[in-house]
């Protein structure tokens, strides 16, 4: 493939390419849901805090989000791209090898800090892409992340059950660096410039930023919700659907997330919507939905086809309200696309980190139904905050 010289030679296969490197680039740190079990008594972690890892991880994806994504609107976007993803290919070897959990956690941060990528691929993706198909490629990428995070699961589950979860992370490293090679043969050259501002003003002008755009904290608090719900879901339940009675394999309870990347590829058009200026029923619809599928979901010891029914209803609305959120915020201030994009998304990552963390001890001490509720609590805030939004002044 020659490199894209301008948005003119974008095409539906260049959308899928940078769809499919932000998919495994942010897989790699969620492979850690399905392992947990194994993970816990390898390391000998106790069951009530193994959640703390992807906590970690997910902590240090916000870091990167605060410190590198916003270089994407000053520095070349391509070089930041190769060399994030060969650091995280390189960061998978030291997690296939780690001999202690110091090591382990470690090399999942580095995984964690440079899987940032995925919000520069996106970035890149919608200055590239023509103006009037702006929404429909956002969309597209970003259903590469959603359907990543989910298909890690069900990835992670039969490899680890097939060759043990060493092999999860070398085999993951090398399809880092193949997808790396394929992606600088399609990403244009573009040239760095000089920042009209120091970094570290840069950086206090991402507090600027949220303070004065509204339309930034509403939709930053909003992915601060349905990440937090999205992690409650899917961070205990490998460890509810791998214990008795259920006893499921790593392989069966990856198999979940087929369910979760066919609700987020039912999204995929939400996108289109926001273009042609639905972005709000999208956002009511989704956040209802949200709700709604708390209640399949808690029935999961009475039904695993209900529990299908609520992750597909659940990832839905996320992805749903989360491509509407960012092709938003990206046709109202194109020159911020960096900028816009590291603070809406670590909301994104402290909604992941919180739903981890907190999923993980209800869960200990109130098992399905405790997680379940406090699933519906966070989505029920969700929607509240988005009412009150609309009656307080109209988006």
């Amino acid at each position: 493939m020659s490199p894209l010289p301008s948005s003119k030679s974008w095409s539906l296969h260049v959308s899928l390419l940078f769809a499919f490197a932000c998919g495994l680039a942010v897989a790699n740190i969620y492979y850690t849901q399905p392992l947990l079990g194994q993970l816990a008594k390898e390391f000998s972690i106790s069951y009530s805090v193994v959640g703390t890892i992807i906590a970690v991880v997910q902590l240090f994806y916000a870091i990167g989000l605060l410190l590198i994504v916003p270089l994407g609107d000053f520095l070349s976007r391509r070089r930041m791209i190769s060399t994030q993803l060969l650091s995280i290919a390189a960061a998978l070897l030291a997690v296939g090898f780690a001999k202690s959990y110091a090591v382990l956690l470690a090399a999942l941060a580095a995984v964690g800090l440079m899987a940032v990528v995925t919000q520069v691929l996106v970035n890149f993706a919608s200055a590239l892409a023509p103006e009037t198909q702006r929404g429909q490629v956002v969309g597209i990428v970003t259903s590469g992340v959603v359907i990543g995070i989910l298909l890690a699961r069900t990835f992670a589950g039969i490899v680890s059950d097939l060759a043990g979860w060493r092999a999860v992370y070398l085999v993951s490293s090398a399809l880092t660096f193949a997808v790396t090679l394929s992606l600088l043969s399609v990403l244009p050259r573009d040239t760095a410039h000089k920042p009209p501002i120091a970094y570290g003003q840069m950086l206090k002008s991402l507090l600027r930023l949220f303070v004065t755009e509204r339309l930034l904290r509403i939709r930053a608090a909003l992915a601060l919700f349905i990440f937090t719900a999205f992690g409650i879901l899917w961070t205990p339940l490998a460890l509810e659907l791998g214990e008795p009675p259920l006893s499921l394999s790593p392989t069966v309870i990856g198999l979940f997330g087929l369910a979760g990347a066919a609700g987020a590829l039912g999204a995929v058009g939400a996108g289109r919507l926001a273009d042609r200026g639905l972005g709000k029923p999208m956002t009511r619809t989704a956040l209802v939905l949200l709700l709604v599928s708390w209640l399949p979901i808690g029935m999961l010891h009475y039904s695993l086809a209900l529990l299908v029914v609520g992750i597909l209803l659940l990832d839905f609305a996320v992805q749903a309200v989360h491509v509407t959120n960012q092709s938003l915020l990206f046709a109202a201030l194109p020159a911020a696309r960096g900028r816009l994009t590291g603070v809406y998304m670590i909301f994104y990552s402290f909604g992941s980190a919180l739903g981890a963390f907190l999923s993980t001890r209800i869960h200990a001490a109130y098992g399905w139904n405790g997680v379940a509720l406090l699933g519906a609590f966070v989505s029920s805030l969700a929607l509240l905050f988005w009412i009150w939004t609309q009656k307080e002044r109209s988006l």
